[in-house]
């Protein structure tokens, strides 16, 4: 099974220095995948608790697995589509995603959909892919299409979560490699269980080939940490661009 923690080892370490968990909160995990975005929220949360919800039903069973081994009791998970499943209202004091945002078919549904589910004032941590052509993971290995992109404008981004009922919207940039093996070989197994490529499997083994280095085969990357307050929380927002 890809090892898709790994390839995002970097970014996570953003994510977990931004979500400033309390001990009592309640975290929803957005697109969790393996869970281990909510393992780490659960640890945090002492007191309270962490659900991670996403659509994959295999990902969700090696989460459970994973939790259960390692012996976290305020963790669970559930299969569900964050657009429209229906929250406890007013619930969670955090919610925060990895990469698991980006392809809502109506995104401002979705996040009218989880700020729903957030008390007042709660927070919003997420990363986002930045555009394609920021992404040499994507523009080297032939990855189109705006599924992976959808939140990469920032106005355009800022604008959906306002329209949901968030304010205090901030992005911050993420400049960080991404991981797809220690070999070629590997990253080329990686890479297809992954995503499919529109290039053949020649040029894509070559590509991974010449991004092979002593630390293993990766790819420049750009993302969004972003993040924003559930509404009523005062006046106005606020956008930092990239430096």
């Amino acid at each position: 099974m890809f090892d898709y923690d790994a390839e995002l080892r970097l970014h996570n370490e953003h994510l977990r220095a931004a979500t400033h968990i309390n001990p009592h909160d309640r975290v929803l995990d957005i697109g969790c995948g393996t869970g281990q975005t909510t393992r780490q929220a659960a640890r945090a949360a002492t007191h309270g608790s962490a659900l991670g919800i996403d659509l994959s039903a295999p990902m969700l069973e090696q989460a459970r697995k994973l939790t259960h081994d390692q012996g976290l009791t305020n963790t669970t998970y559930q299969r569900a589509d964050a657009q429209t499943h229906p929250f406890p209202p007013a619930h969670f004091d955090l919610c925060i995603s990895r990469f698991g945002t980006m392809f809502f078919t109506d995104p401002t549904a979705a996040f009218t959909n989880i700020g729903h589910a957030l008390r007042p004032a709660a927070r919003l941590v997420m990363l986002v892919w930045q555009s394609h052509d920021r992404n040499e993971w994507a523009t080297a290995l032939h990855q189109n299409g705006p599924g992976p992109f959808s939140l990469a404008d920032p106005t355009t981004t800022e604008g959906i979560l306002t329209s949901a009922g968030f304010t205090h919207v901030t992005f911050t940039d993420v400049h960080e490699p991404v991981y797809y093996g220690p070999d070629p070989d590997t990253a080329f197994d990686n890479a297809l269980h992954l995503q499919s490529f529109a290039t053949n499997h020649t040029h894509l083994r070559a590509t991974l080939e010449a991004h092979h280095t002593d630390t293993g085969v990766s790819f420049d990357s750009r993302a969004w940490l972003i993040t924003a307050r559930r509404a009523p929380y005062g006046d106005g927002s606020s956008r930092h661009s990239p430096t």
